[in-house]
């Protein structure tokens, strides 16, 4: 009877935790989504000194607050799935921690010497906003779209450097020490700041030739900043058209939740699943 009560509380506080679909994880989502916004704010508000000076005890209390509101998610997600080790060493479950620990470390850093560490240590908290990531949907498309790219975005970005070498060299030749080209790599350093289109203006070319092949890179960098944005559009595109098709088709009737299974962490099963199809745990609580 006991085991049962144990398994029946661990599988609604999953049930909450991992899934979307019902109205307590709603809620628990919604919770979690202010408690991230407002913890990122309290890191920046701490970055003003005048700020900082004015309202630190609040802001602090404020930080120690959320803290421990991600600690008890934390502890929480661990022990409502079977295979703790697969969410710890996870993405989501490194990120978590990381959003974690900072406050924590600041009881092992003693002596205002530590001071600038301490407050190194406790901007790691900003990775927080990686959190958001959970509840982004369309991000693991966009994430696909990527992926499927990084071919054509590499012989991209190897063709980019390549012209950037050959840019800056003759840049080089072209401009000398005189004109601030004083070598190889910082005329490379200025071809790419330049096919870029950032423009710091540290460096600039002086003679006619110089300024004529400074001209022919500015007109290139617009064309070059378009290519990788359309490779992965594309991508986007193409995998959005392909999902549609699918809705459309076989998957018409098929429709998927936020159901998140207890031993594999497996997510996207079908509505009317009884068990994971990863693993083949039963989905449903006893």
């Amino acid at each position: 009877m006991s085991s049962t009560k144990k398994y029946n509380w661990k599988g609604k506080l999953h049930e909450v935790i991992y899934e979307a679909d019902t109205p307590a994880g709603k809620i628990f989502d919604v919770i979690l989504l202010v408690f991230i916004l407002a913890s990122i704010v309290l890191v920046m508000l701490e970055s003003i000194n005048d700020i900082d000076a004015k309202y630190h005890n609040a802001l602090y209390i404020g930080e120690w607050i959320v803290t421990i509101l991600f600690s008890l998610e934390y502890v929480a997600r661990i022990i409502t799935v079977k295979k703790p080790k697969k969410y710890i060493f996870s993405f989501f479950g490194i990120i978590d921690f990381l959003s974690t620990i900072p406050m924590y470390l600041s009881f092992f850093i003693i002596g205002g010497q530590a001071l600038v560490a301490l407050r190194a240590l406790r901007l790691l908290r900003i990775f927080r906003i990686l959190k958001l990531a959970r509840y982004l949907g369309a991000s693991n498309q966009l994430a696909g779209a990527i992926k499927s790219s990084r071919a054509k975005i590499s012989v991209f970005l190897f063709a980019v450097i390549i012209a950037s070498i050959i840019f800056g060299t003759l840049m080089y030749l072209v401009e000398g020490e005189e004109n601030g080209f004083t070598n190889i790599p910082k005329s490379v350093y200025w071809c790419i700041v330049t096919l870029t289109t950032v423009g710091f203006g540290d460096i600039a070319p002086q003679t006619p030739l110089g300024q004529f092949i400074a001209t022919i890179i500015m007109i290139m960098g617009y064309g070059i900043i378009a290519v990788p944005t359309g490779i992965v559009s594309a991508e986007y595109t193409r995998s959005a058209n392909k999902k549609d098709e699918e809705n459309n088709g076989e998957l018409e009737k098929t429709h998927l939740n936020s159901q998140t299974c207890q031993n594999c962490l497996s997510t996207n099963h079908k509505d009317e699943a009884e068990y994971c199809y990863t693993c083949g745990h039963n989905l449903h609580l006893d």
